[in-house]
């Protein structure tokens, strides 16, 4: 079990993390201005998922592996490279929607869900992060490793559960303006779809 000082200052720093500019809350924020506060969370809930894979792996040494095949970092980095660049496509060519929708309605759920899934899961910078930062945290003195980096990772998923919903709530009440307009939507879709292109570019030149 973690000390509950550690607990906190990981918590701490974790929050803090989560609002400083990233792929993924950019995504998050981006996603919550075209769609809706309901969309943006779903999205989050997908990243969080994603995380959780993320933490089984390096709870196993299953991450370790990965890192140090540069086979599978080049692979997963052009997968998420190539999604990236899907969702720019999409979001350039998207027509504006001004119609009295509830919010998230505008895509499904489960296609919202997906992004966010599917766009933490194939950022292999978040694997090399999750080495880097996590073990600072644990002890062999505590006990066993796997636990602590259990709870480290659920830690950091109730972090970014804060960090990321502040960023999908208030994007999404910016958004909402926007929304009525058909020109301020497209306008809105077109830096959307410039913005996951820049972060596919970021993506495929990164370096492990």
């Amino acid at each position: 079990m973690l000390p509950v000082d550690v607990a906190a200052s990981f918590l701490g720093i974790a929050i803090l993390l989560g609002f400083s500019p990233g792929p993924d809350n950019v995504f998050v924020l981006m996603q919550s201005a075209m769609q809706g506060r309901r969309a943006g969370m779903l999205v989050v809930l997908g990243l969080c998922t994603g995380l959780i894979v993320h933490t089984t792996a390096i709870a196993f040494g299953l991450a370790a592996v990965f890192a140090a095949s540069a086979t599978a970092f080049t692979v997963l980095k052009f997968t998420g490279a190539a999604y990236l660049l899907y969702m720019a496509y999409g979001a350039f060519n998207a027509p504006a929607d001004t119609a009295d929708k509830p919010e998230g309605e505008r895509l499904a759920a489960r296609s919202l869900y997906l992004r966010g899934f599917v766009m933490n899961l194939t950022n292999p910078k978040v694997v090399l992060f999750f080495l880097a930062f996590l073990p600072q945290f644990v002890s062999a003195e505590r006990g066993p490793l796997a636990p602590q980096f259990i709870q480290l990772g659920a830690l950091f998923i109730i972090a970014t559960l804060i960090a990321f919903g502040s960023i999908a709530w208030f994007a999404a009440t910016a958004g909402q303006f926007l929304r009525k307009s058909a020109r301020a939507q497209i306008a809105l879709n077109r830096v959307a779809a410039t913005v996951f292109a820049g972060l596919a570019v970021k993506l495929a030149m990164a370096q492990r």
